[in-house]
């Protein structure tokens, strides 16, 4: 399958259930994907889940990767990123410079506040970067409480929320500004 060949994307931040979810699809999809990871368990296990066709790095060896990934030296590589995943605004603030005009940022965190994704939306919209989050809730983890159920009568799955922010990143191509629920009808949007 080749839906996001030719896309380089940069998942940071939690990667064990979302953002790993959210890299497999990718990887699986034919994108270039570079993922980071804080411990050496963490690493070992997006080698385990994605193979080789991802890179995984410490987030203080990311600037290097980057750098080393557009073929240029430290400092270099502006504008090589296509689709960023990040669970908080503060991480995406400091990789702007690598994103390439017209790309797209999905937050991912379970409470983006909807004002931080508005305000950077209307921020990078003269360069048609695109930012939306989506809004988990009610996402099986492992040790997590289950009560109470959403509305659908059941939790949801890390790979239903990696779908629905990669529609936002890749399909939603007129959609910026929006806290997008992935909750089981569990609040208001």
């Amino acid at each position: 399958m080749t839906k996001y060949a030719r896309r380089t994307a940069l998942v940071v931040g939690e990667v064990t259930g979302i953002g790993l979810a959210i890299a497999k699809r990718l990887v699986e999809g034919g994108a270039t994907v570079l993922l980071t990871v804080r411990t050496a368990h963490e690493r070992a296990h997006a080698i385990a889940e994605l193979g080789s066709t991802a890179r995984v790095v410490t987030p203080d060896t990311l600037e290097a990767a980057l750098a080393a990934q557009s073929g240029t030296g430290p400092g270099g590589g502006e504008g090589r990123v296509d689709l960023l995943f990040s669970d908080a605004v503060a991480t995406v603030q400091p990789l702007l410079r690598h994103l390439k005009d017209g790309s797209a940022i999905v937050l991912t965190a379970p409470t983006p506040c909807p004002d931080a994704v508005r305000a950077l939306a209307a921020e990078l919209a003269a360069r048609g970067i695109r930012v939306n989050a989506v809004a988990p809730g009610c996402i099986e983890a492992p040790g997590a409480r289950t009560e109470p159920l959403p509305p659908l009568g059941r939790l949801g799955a890390a790979e239903e929320v990696a779908r629905a922010a990669l529609f936002l990143a890749t399909e939603a191509t007129f959609t910026t500004g929006v806290r997008f629920p992935v909750d089981g009808g569990l609040g208001p949007p």
